[in-house]
């Protein structure tokens, strides 16, 4: 079977894109990442309305990618923190992959604007592909797609 013969109905592609594909869902994620936690804090430094950010957060929180944590100062109301899972720790090397392409194509003429260190050698950090046997890096030339058990042939 090949890849035009292959439903897309059970794509993990496309159901990580429903998940998160959208501008604000990455935005709060890389929020998240570098050390955002509570609503405020996100809303300011993202720049948008709280009724996404709610939304988001929301949507975030359901599929199991955040957590929502109760939190409250003293003389205030009970607010929430929303801190990564591991499910959603797991979406850091696409992150960091997204940021890479950003600086190399997306970049302002003076360079991207964070960079992300190895904490033991200040190295900045890259994302490679490697097959499971360790070799690697890959290009995209050297890898072939192979449709599995659970792909669905087109009616």
């Amino acid at each position: 079977m090949t890849w035009l013969e292959t439903s897309t109905e059970n794509c993990t592609v496309q159901r990580a894109v429903d998940l998160i594909g959208e501008r604000w869902a990455l935005l709060v994620l890389r929020d998240a990442m570098n050390g955002v936690r509570r609503f405020d804090d996100f809303r300011r430094h993202v720049g948008m309305s709280e009724a996404v950010l709610s939304d988001r957060l929301r949507k975030l929180v359901a599929a199991g990618i955040l957590v929502s944590t109760p939190y409250r100062e003293p003389g205030s109301r009970t607010r929430h923190e929303y801190l990564l899972t591991e499910k959603g720790w797991d979406l850091w090397s696409a992150v960091l992959a997204l940021k890479q392409w950003g600086d190399r194509w997306a970049a302002d003429p003076d360079g991207p604007p964070l960079e992300i260190l190895h904490r033991d050698c200040d190295a900045p950090l890259e994302v490679v592909v490697q097959c499971a046997d360790g070799h690697g890096p890959l290009t995209a030339r050297e890898a072939r797609a192979n449709p599995t058990a659970s792909a669905r042939r087109l009616p």
